[in-house]
């Protein structure tokens, strides 16, 4: 039996996890690197020190036991606080020539921080952005990211999570759909190509006091190509407020109803994220202050609009072809 922590064998946790997780010593040996024996090995070594067994053998497969389920929780906690003290130790140690590795969402990327850019650059010219665009959820620690820009709820397992922006959906179309459309009624939508989440755009029509099963034209799985689609005349767009508001600003978009809808929980706000050893590292600080004082100043910046739709019609919206299935005014 293990008497002393000075004798556990500590090169064979990252094996031991990587083995708890893929249930597989083949796996195992080619995620580390290692001969399928050497996996074997360093696993025997380990339960041999513990003095206990941590898996059970059913022919090619391990499966964890209940020894093995409880380690594993302390283990993983371990290696991820090593990964991050290595990560801070790595960040305090390039001196000068200091770079932030973040990770984005490319709709985030394209269409709030690369129009910010060049304020970033005046204010920290000394502080290079690496700036990685993904709509996968990237592992920090593992992917050697300082921090990330994500969308959510927060509270990420072993992360710090700032809220940056609670953002509702609006709805916006291009300069020409909007003249077209001027003085008409929320009915009247029912009748235009929407793009986007039908869901999203049955909420919003339900609560302008319509009944619809709304159809859309096209679907994407990035907010920028949508709002890009919506600028070039393809059609209406429900976008997040913040992220339309340059091109209101600049007249690529319109916004043509002072109605909002409020995303989902899941997706309700957008945070960064990073591991806590590195909060104090200065780059990251100059990066926390910054992206909070664009957030504020953005607020600010957005005030009421002039309505282009009246905000109910007269009539029902009948069923538009292709567009929506059924029409119904609430009563």
């Amino acid at each position: 039996m293990l008497t002393s922590m000075s004798r556990l064998p500590l090169h064979t946790l990252p094996v031991f996890r990587s083995a708890a997780r893929s249930q597989n010593l083949r796996a195992t040996a080619l995620e580390m690197h290692l001969t399928h024996s050497a996996v074997s090995q360093q696993i025997g070594v380990l339960e041999q020190q513990l003095g206990f067994a941590l898996f059970e053998r059913r022919g090619r497969r391990i499966v964890l036991n209940e020894a093995g389920r409880t380690l594993l929780c302390s283990v993983e906690s371990a290696l991820a606080q090593l990964d991050t003290g290595v990560l801070a130790a790595a960040a305090t140690a390039v001196g000068a020539s200091q770079r932030l590795r973040l990770t984005v969402m490319p709709s985030f990327l394209q269409r709030w921080l690369l129009p910010r850019m060049q304020r970033w650059r005046e204010r920290h010219p000394d502080i290079a952005l690496e700036l990685h665009s993904s709509q996968h959820l990237m592992d920090l620690q593992r992917d050697g990211f300082h921090a990330a820009l994500r969308q959510g709820k927060g509270g990420w397992p072993g992360l710090n999570d700032e809220r940056l922006i609670d953002s509702p959906l609006v709805v916006v179309a291009s300069p020409a759909t909007a003249r077209r459309l001027q003085g008409g009624s929320v009915a009247a939508l029912a009748h235009e190509p929407l793009l986007g989440d039908n869901e999203l755009w049955d909420r919003w029509f339900s609560e302008a006091g319509f009944t619809l099963h709304t159809n859309p034209v096209a679907s994407f799985n990035d907010a920028g190509l949508m709002l890009q689609a919506a600028e070039q005349g393809l059609g209406i767009a429900l976008g997040r407020e913040f992220m339309v508001a340059d091109a209101l600003r600049d007249g690529l978009l319109v916004q043509l109803s002072e109605q909002r809808l409020e995303p989902d929980a899941e997706y309700a706000s957008y945070f960064l994220v990073y591991p806590p050893a590195l909060r104090d590292w200065a780059p990251l600080q100059a990066l926390r202050r910054w992206l909070h004082d664009e957030a504020c100043d953005l607020q600010k910046s957005m005030g009421p609009v002039a309505p282009v739709i009246v905000p109910m019609a007269a009539e029902s919206p009948q069923k538009p072809a292709g567009r929506a299935k059924t029409a119904k005014r609430k009563a």
